[in-house]
């Protein structure tokens, strides 16, 4: 049979592969960051006060960079290097692999440049304005046409399990960022999610659950089922159980989002099959992961012998670990002690930090040596490196274990008399601070590795040579037409064209089934009369709360539990939030919830909360927002605000775009008032009362008070 001669690109490796590493130590570093933060509060939050390193601005940053820039990079990386060896043909466009390639990075840059300074739409990993979401899409478009375009040209008859995982992250993630991304623009820098309330709050959780699925695992695990073979040098244990693995995780996966908001205003029926689905997901996880550990088998000397092996086994390891607690964690019993705890953080850095963090290690570790033809320029670092990443993985999650089971259980606790014991929510607070130490700890040590694998790796790439176009043959592609007695997945195989579609149909019947009734079913969403519309100086305010990302550290969802109903009020009902264009419910209380916070405490203690919360509450951790009461509340897109809350359905009055600035007025000087009335005479002493009212009514601060202040008292009106 006459052989092609061919070449494989490895230069579009190798730069994905440098992105990889610069950007995961970029990742790591904001994320160590965001940790002394909360260890130690005063040095960073109040001696290095800019707005731009507060803790609700840098911590989206921190997940964005992991998982788009980090992961994201290892990714393209491990994908665009494997996918061309497993069809025997180089990508179809050199020039679309560079697009994606810059494109990627120029999106990264602008969320480095935009999330800092307080763009964001405030939707978990999805925090990115809508104009980078449409340059996400657009990328996102170019990496499929390319991967497909590959495989329709391939010199391979049958489709490798790898490029299942690939297909399908493709089609899934194209539809999860699509659909949840539906934005109404007010300005370049400012837009409103088109869903509001609870249905937003559905459709961010579809999706956030399943980016980690889609994006996190399933290309992940398509790089397993090359790379752990390839480096054992051993077959994939079970192709029966491939099969298995995949269609059920697809299917499965994408109907466990309602997991994240039980006990909240989702309609019951939603959490439950978020619950069900979550449960059965274990069987396909633990199937991959077992899988890719007995592929192992009689293998074990050269894990022992090859570093990149042993990251792989942690990986693996850690894998099946995220997989049996995230069903775990969505049991009603268990999630009532784990949601909104420091649990979830530990969690999630187990996948983070062990899943995608050692996988990605051990492929840059297997990449380099083959791509420079070289030996990897020194083991001993590498296995250090190994032991420095396991003991940073546990040093980070164990702390935040028992820091998660502490907060879950204190909220609980009640006295015999049915009081609560820990009546204020900094006990709390100043119970987990040594966690948060031995947290970051962990956090350096594993950066340090990152650090001691990046010197590795550029001194194993210089004595070396890199091959950018790397010689290769094989015999054209012959189409077998099928045969009696070969199985339908095989004739699928075969068939890339209807493997995605049927991939596609596996992952759309979840979102269909559990979105498009709260959407267009009234009755899931009953509406409350007292609820109004924000007035416009709440509404910028609102907005004041979103920039400073207060939703990275507050809820505001009070569950029908009697621990939470006893220590903040009534428990919130779906119809508080129809209005509400994007939901802030939050995933994690560094603070206490807030959804009833409105009237129980005075402007005044507002005012100097945010200016000095340290002061004003012993123990806090939050840090001192002083520019609020510096800058000048910016009301130039207030009417379009306006009009972009009428088209989404607001019910404000025609005109009112016209009239608003005058409200907004009128209620920021009975706030400032407020304020300068019930300060201390020390303080007003030679001091002009009416100017400094006027001052303080200019300011950011009292807007954001004024949204504050709204919080839960319509609620309260209906309650009386």
């Amino acid at each position: 049979m006459e052989m092609e001669q061919f070449s494989y690109d490895n230069k579009i490796v190798k730069r994905f592969a440098y992105a990889t590493i610069i950007w995961g130590i970029t990742g790591m570093l904001v994320g160590l960051i965001a940790a002394l933060q909360l260890a130690f509060p005063e040095f960073f939050n109040d001696y290095l006060g800019f707005s731009f390193l507060s803790f609700g601005r840098i911590r989206p940053l921190h997940t964005n960079a992991v998982i788009f820039a980090f992961v994201g990079n290892g990714k393209f990386m491990g994908v665009y290097y494997s996918l061309q060896r497993l069809l025997k043909s180089r990508m179809w466009s050199d020039k679309l692999s560079n697009i994606n390639f810059w494109g990627w990075q120029f999106i990264i840059v602008c969320a480095v440049l935009t999330l800092p300074f307080g763009i964001t739409t405030s939707k978990e990993y999805a925090e990115l304005e809508w104009w980078i979401d449409i340059l996400i899409a657009i990328m996102w478009v170019v990496f499929g046409w390319n991967m497909f375009a590959t495989i329709l040209k391939r010199r391979v008859q049958h489709l490798y399990v790898a490029i299942w995982f690939y297909i399908a992250t493709f089609v899934t993630v194209a539809i999860l960022h699509i659909f949840n991304s539906f934005e109404l623009p007010v300005s370049f820098f400012k837009s409103y999610s088109w869903y509001a309330g609870v249905q937003d709050a559905l459709v961010q959780w579809w999706y956030g659950h399943n980016a980690v699925a889609f994006f996190l695992t399933t290309p992940y695990l398509g790089l397993m089922y090359y790379f752990v073979p390839k480096a054992a040098q051993r077959p994939v244990y079970s192709y029966r159980l491939s099969i298995i693995h995949f269609w059920a995780l697809i299917f499965i996966y994408i109907w466990a989002g309602p997991h994240h908001l039980l006990y909240s205003s989702l309609p019951d029926w939603a959490q439950s099959l978020g619950v069900v689905f979550s449960v059965m997901l274990i069987a396909p996880s633990w199937g991959g992961m077992l899988n890719g550990l007995l592929t192992l088998r009689g293998a074990w000397d050269r894990v022992r012998d090859d570093v990149m092996l042993k990251f792989m086994v942690v990986a693996l390891t850690c894998y099946g670990m995220a997989t049996f607690e995230g069903p775990m964690l969505s049991l009603k019993n268990v999630n009532m002690i784990s949601h909104f705890t420091d649990w979830t953080i530990a969690h999630v850095h187990v996948g983070g930090l062990g899943w995608n963090g050692m996988m990605t290690f051990g492929l840059l570790y297997w990449l380099f040596p083959k791509m420079f033809r070289t030996e990897l320029y020194s083991k001993k670092m590498a296995n250090q490196h190994f032991w420095i990443a396991t003991l940073g993985i546990i040093l980070y999650a164990i702390p935040m274990y028992i820091a998660g089971f502490m907060q879950g259980l204190m909220w609980q606790d009640f006295n015999p008399d049915g009081t609560l014991v820990n009546t204020d929510f900094l006990d709390t607070v100043t119970a987990l601070r040594p966690f948060f130490l031995l947290r970051s700890l962990g956090g350096l040590l594993f950066l340090s590795g990152a650090v001691m694998m990046f010197y590795n790796l550029v001194k194993t790439s210089r004595r070396g040579a890199f091959q950018d176009n790397e010689p290769a043959q094989a015999p054209a592609l012959v189409q077998v037409k099928a045969h009696k007695g070969e199985g339908f997945h095989r004739l699928l195989e075969r068939r890339p064209v209807q493997f995605m579609i049927l991939s596609i149909i596996a992952v759309a019947i979840g979102g269909i089934v559990e979105i498009i009734p709260t959407m267009l079913v009234k009755s899931n969403i009953k509406t409350i009369s007292s609820v109004q519309p924000y007035t416009p100086l709440e509404l910028e305010g609102r907005d004041i709360y979103i920039r400073e990302g207060c939703y990275n550290c507050h809820s505001q969802m009070i569950r029908p539990l009697r621990f939470e109903t006893v220590r903040y009020g009534e428990y919130s009902k779906a119809g508080e939030f129809v209005y509400d264009h994007p939901f802030q419910w939050g995933s994690k209380r560094t603070g206490p919830d807030l959804a009833r916070e409105g009237g129980v405490r005075n402007n005044k203690w507002h005012y100097e909360h945010m200016i000095r919360p340290k002061d004003v509450s012993t123990g806090s951790i939050m840090p001192a927002y002083t520019w609020l009461r510096e800058d000048d509340l910016d009301v130039s897109l207030l009417e379009k605000k306006i009009r972009a809350m009428q088209k989404l359905g607001v019910p404000y009055p025609d005109g009112y775009d016209q009239k608003a600035k005058a409200d907004l007025d009128k209620q920021a000087y009975e706030i400032a008032a407020d304020i300068v009335a019930n300060m201390e005479k020390e303080v007003l002493e030679n001091v002009d009362q009416k100017a400094l009212v006027k001052e303080i009514q200019a300011k950011e601060i009292t807007a954001l008070i004024a949204y504050l202040q709204r919080l839960g008292t319509d609620i309260k009106k209906e309650k009386k």
